[in-house]
């Protein structure tokens, strides 16, 4: 039985997860997703419904690790311009400081995508029941999934 592929495209990434503190490696994302155009997003990846996703993290030489997603506290990424730029003219921008389960903060930009009537940081806390939610700061995205916040406080 032959299995279909389809070809990934590797992306620099730094992994949080519940136990082990944060590793530089890489992780994989689609070249083609059906729901927009263009290559999937690691927020895409992140909110499939598969429990893993592969990391290579970098120079350890033990190969590609299966991370469990429900395990992940965050995975930043390089911030993508093009796609940041076409978003923010239609979006409103929320200023919001996270504190993680682990006690560490995050202060950065929600990118409110909502109807004006919902556009409220809680409305996007609450908005979907996709796991992970971006925040977006100077050294990168934080792909942050909800189960690991202990709270979240709007600077607006």
């Amino acid at each position: 039985m032959t299995g279909f592929s389809v070809p990934r495209v590797a992306m620099p990434a730094t992994l949080l997860q519940t136990a082990g503190g944060k590793r530089e490696g890489e992780i994989y994302v689609m070249e083609r997703v059906p729901q927009h155009a263009g290559q999937e997003t690691p927020l895409d990846m992140l909110n499939r419904a598969e429990g893993f996703f592969p990391f290579r993290p970098k120079g350890n030489g033990a190969g590609v690790l299966l991370v469990a997603k429900a395990r992940t506290v965050s995975l930043t990424v390089p911030l993508a311009e093009a796609e940041v730029k076409a978003r923010l003219s239609a979006a409103k921008r929320a200023r919001l400081e996270l504190t993680l389960a682990d006690g560490s903060q995050l202060l950065g930009w929600a990118t409110l995508e909502l109807p004006q009537h919902h556009s409220r940081v809680l409305d996007y806390l609450n908005a979907v029941a996709e796991p992970f939610f971006a925040i977006t700061t100077g050294d990168g995205v934080h792909l942050v999934n909800r189960a690991h916040v202990l709270y979240a406080r709007p600077e607006d």
